[in-house]
Order: structure tokens, then sequence, then C-alpha cells
């Protein structure tokens, strides 16, 4: 391994969900887009994915940009696990190979596969929560990684409706769907009538 891949840094962020951390690494692997990842068999063909699997306990790899989120499925700690996963990112870098193949990028799920996913998640999750305060959360689209919501009820309004979102239905969307990378509220809060302070 080159001394230049030995310095290419990586840090770890654990989710809401124990079973899923972002990791950022500090430059590019996927500047094409974003690509999902759900098996060893899926994997083949591409060196980042083929690595990232080869460490026990990896059951999905969702990588955009310069981030990697990884869910696992087994008790070992991040900490541990991730003694693992930077070794097998940069040895993917120091390949030299082109890190994701073409043909993993076209099994990616659509954006209506996502929407729906997303609109069962918000009806499940996000709306028996914010319904306690009198309001109600709806999908409005979702464009690439980018998932458009609005608040109506007493989240509409409410000065406490950013907060919700970046604390609240952000962490849920992105540790359950790290497909979705940008949550955006396209609500008109100017016109709400109900708001809670």
């Amino acid at each position: 391994m080159t001394e230049d891949t030995q310095q290419i840094q990586i840090t770890g962020e654990p989710q809401m969900d124990p079973n899923v951390c972002k990791f950022t690494v500090d430059r590019p692997v996927y500047p094409e887009g974003s690509v999902r990842c759900t098996s060893a068999e899926m994997a083949e063909g591409s060196p980042l994915l083929e690595g990232l699997f080869a460490v026990e306990g990896i059951k999905q790899v969702f990588v955009y940009n310069d981030t990697i989120v990884i869910a696992k499925d087994n008790e070992e700690a991040w900490p541990a696990l991730g003694q693992k996963i930077g070794p097998a990112i940069r040895a993917a870098i120091a390949s030299g190979e082109k890190l994701i193949s073409d043909d993993v990028k076209r099994r990616l799920p659509s954006e209506q596969e996502l929407r729906g996913k997303l609109e069962e998640l918000v009806n499940s999750e996000i709306n028996p929560a914010v319904a306690q305060h009198g309001g109600h959360v709806e999908v409005v689209d979702v464009r690439g990684n980018a998932a458009y919501i609005t608040f109506s009820g007493g989240c509409q309004g409410c000065a406490a409706s950013s907060v919700t979102l970046k604390q609240g239905i952000e962490k849920i969307v992105f540790s359950q769907l790290p497909e979705i990378t940008e949550v955006v509220d396209v609500t008109d809060h100017a016109a709400g009538v109900n708001p809670y302070y």
C-alpha cells in the first residue's frame, strides 16, 4: 500500500440506528451520483463494494460522492468494525481501478420505489409522532437523492418545524433509507394558521 493511500483520512459517524454508520473519505469515491449495494453478489466487479462486503457483518452499503453509509447485522462495535472498513476502503482506492462498476449503478431503486418506501416510513413512524402536536407530514416528491416534504396542521408555521426536520425526520429517514441524502421542507410556513410555539 502506498504512503499516499495510508494518508487517506476516513471519519466514522454512528447514526441514530446503532446498526448504521456513515464514513466520510477525504476525497470523492463515487462522484457520479449514488449507488446502493445489498449483497456480495451485487458487489462483484466493484473493488470498493467487494472490499466492504468481505468484512464480516456488512449487510448494506450506500455510496455517494465522498460518503459511504454502511449497515451491519452483527454485534461488533463500530470502532472495531471501522478498523477493518478503513483498510478495505484504502485498498480499493490503491488498486487504481474504477471503484464502482457501471453495472451496479443500473440496479439502483427508482425514484418511484424510493418515494413508496419514504411514504410508508412517514406514515408508520413520523406522522404518529408529529400528530401528538397536531401536525402532519406529507411526501411531495423524490428526485434523485432528495426528498421533498411539506408540514401541515400544527407544524405549518411552527417555529420548531426546522428542529423537527433536522433532529427527528432527517435522522429517521437517513438511518432507514440511506439512498436519500437530503430532506427538503417546501412548506409555505407563512401560511400556517395553527402554529404551536
